[in-house]
């Protein structure tokens, strides 16, 4: 049970580094473009949605593998 904990928490970090990376670093060039301070407003942007996503990932990932079950469930 403990590793699978420690699964979840490693996918939850991983992935939030990797999707709040890739959309805060779209959505702030769209909104200002490469500006002069464009890096250091993409990194504090970054870092304030994986503060908030991580736990979201946490919580709503097992309801929503829950609802895929499901939706499709596995046949032998």
């Amino acid at each position: 049970m403990k590793t699978e904990l420690k699964q979840k928490a490693a996918f939850a970090l991983i992935m939030g580094v990797v999707t709040t990376g890739i959309i805060s670093f779209t959505l702030i060039s769209i909104n200002i473009g490469f500006a002069g301070r464009f890096w250091q407003i993409w990194l504090r942007s970054w870092g304030t949605a994986y503060v908030v996503v991580v736990p979201a990932i946490l919580v709503i990932a097992p309801r929503v593998q829950g609802l895929v079950l499901r939706l499709i469930p596995h046949k032998p």
